[in-house]
């Protein structure tokens, strides 16, 4: 029998990045929670037997094996937190909470419960990501030192209808909170444990912090200079790792949410088409192409799945506490 889960919001985030991967990865999607018409009707057309619901408390009751979050930040906690006292293991989408001290109230629940609790850093297996770790694991490029890791474009006129881009960080909005959880996760990922040495989080546009910078040492001896732009009118390659004997580079981003967009998803845990990203490896003057692994996060859950069953979770709780602290130290040196 599938395990029943439902998703708590049903807009970009619970409609693409999380119920197609839920599907592929063999759940039944029985429930949503949403308070907009359009969404209610999003839902019910993606699963027609799905149960529509406007509070948590009425989503927690639906039999469930697991409960995503993936509502507005600013109600991350108090949804896990709901679904952890009914006894349902979740998954929140990133962050799991606004706050190191909002992230450590939901895994204390999580333990005091003994509910299992993980947070959505899918980054982790897009294309980028598993190359990356290929590339370390063959050691190609030597003695890696640095990495540059960056989420930039140019949108230089705010969208009023977004609320990531107009609330302050204490309502859950800006770029600190959506978008530098997935560098940072994944530098931890590739390359341990590290510092925060220095952070520039600002607002250029006027709402919500909009332009970041900050740079981790990692005990591995990597330093990581990781950016988030929303008006950078040239953006850097997406990712490059720099050793001794050489660069990756890799210009755009993994092709999954583009796919997603234009209608095409995974079916049985795979893809229909590549999911690989672009990967040249560079020596000076001279480049090469380096064969990237497809993305899939589909991965997630199905690790999700096998964690159920007793297996380990594909996000730890240290991990999350991680990211949430190095954040926590990002707001206070730019902001103090």
């Amino acid at each position: 029998m599938s395990p029943r889960v439902a998703i708590a919001g049903y807009g970009l985030a619970g409609r693409f990045f999380h119920a197609p991967f839920l599907k592929a990865a063999g759940f039944e999607v029985v429930g949503a929670l949403t308070t907009k018409p359009q969404r209610k009707a999003d839902a019910i057309l993606d699963f027609p037997k799905i149960k529509v619901v406007e509070k948590i408390d009425e989503l927690i009751t639906l039999d469930l094996d697991l409960l995503v979050v993936a509502s507005t930040n600013n109600v991350h906690a108090s949804q896990a937190i709901a679904g952890l006292n009914a006894g349902i293991p979740v998954v929140v989408d990133k962050p799991m909470g606004l706050t190191l001290k909002q992230t450590e109230e939901i895994i204390t629940i999580s333990q005091q419960k003994q509910v299992p609790v993980t947070t959505y850093f899918n980054r982790k297996f897009d294309s980028d990501s598993l190359t990356i770790k290929k590339v370390i694991k063959e050691g190609i490029l030597g003695n890696i030192f640095r990495l540059d890791s960056r989420f930039e474009r140019f949108r230089p006129n705010l969208n009023t209808e977004s609320w990531r881009e107009n609330q302050s960080y204490v309502e859950g909005g800006g770029n600190l909170l959506d978008l530098q959880p997935h560098l940072l996760s994944t530098a931890l990922d590739w390359f341990g444990p590290a510092s925060l040495v220095a952070s520039s989080v600002r607002s250029i546009r006027g709402a919500a912090d909009d332009d970041s910078t900050l740079i981790l040492k990692h005990s591995s001896g990597v330093d990581s200079y990781l950016s988030v732009s929303s008006i950078n009118g040239a953006p850097g390659p997406r990712i490059r790792i720099t050793g001794d004997k050489g660069s990756l580079v890799i210009n755009d981003i993994d092709p999954q949410e583009k796919l997603l967009k234009d209608g095409v998803f995974p079916a049985n845990g795979k893809w229909p088409v590549s999911t690989k990203s672009t990967a040249t490896l560079h020596l000076g003057d001279q480049s090469e192409d380096y064969p990237a692994l497809d993305g899939n996060y589909t991965l997630f859950y199905e690790q999700v799945k096998q964690a159920l069953d007793g297996g380990p979770w594909p996000v730890s709780v240290e991990e999350a506490l991680a990211v949430a602290k190095i954040i926590d130290e990002a707001r206070e040196i730019s902001f103090r």
